[in-house]
Order: C-alpha cells, then sequence, then structure tokens
C-alpha cells in the first residue's frame, strides 16, 4: 500500500494499538491482526521516533508538528521534514498511525 503524507492532515495513534516507553524506546503492541510487522508483534521506535510520535497526539498538522520540531532540534527543515514524512507514511502504512478526519 502506497500512502502520501499530507502536510496538512492530522495523524494519531490508531485504536487497535498500545504504546508504552520502556528505556527511551517505545514499544506498539497491536490489539488487532493485521497491525505492524507481519513477522513481529511488537514495533519499536528509538528517540527520535518517539519524539516525533508524542507529537501525533490527533490535534496538530504536520506543518505544526515540522513547525515544533524545527523550533527544538538543530537540524535543517528539510532533514527534519523528511524523517517526519518518511516515519509517517511508515505508520500508517502499518496501521499504527491514522489520519484523523
Amino acid at each position: 500500500m502506497n500512502v502520501k503524507a499530507r502536510m496538512d492532515a492530522i495523524y494519531a495513534p490508531s485504536e487497535d494499538i498500545v504504546a508504552r516507553s520502556i528505556e527511551g524506546e517505545l514499544i506498539i503492541v497491536p490489539l488487532v491482526a493485521g497491525i505492524g510487522d507481519l513477522e513481529d508483534e511488537l514495533f519499536t521506535l528509538n528517540e527520535t521516533g518517539k519524539v516525533i510520535w508524542d507529537r501525533l497526539d490527533g490535534k496538530k498538522n504536520l506543518k505544526e508538528v515540522l513547525a515544533e520540531l524545527s523550533a527544538e532540534f538543530e537540524a535543517p527543515v528539510g532533514e527534519i521534514e523528511q524523517d517526519l514524512i518518511g516515519l509517517v507514511e511508515e505508520l500508517v502504512r502499518r496501521k499504527i498511525l491514522a489520519e484523523v478526519v
């Protein structure tokens, strides 16, 4: 499934997962079949992924999330945007994240 994240869209965690932070990593556990990796039952995010995940709260669009990340981190905006879009598209493809309608 080819997913394209939109900067004006709002995303939030799927209702079909549970996420917990353990030792700096975010562990995502699917509650139904067909979520996450096909081979694995768990999906993890490192510290960078967790920082992005924490902002995908169903209230801010990706433009707002990008602005927050750009203000917090000293990295080129284009690099931050590329990481943000890449992660969002991957999580939507895996049904871990959903667009808020």
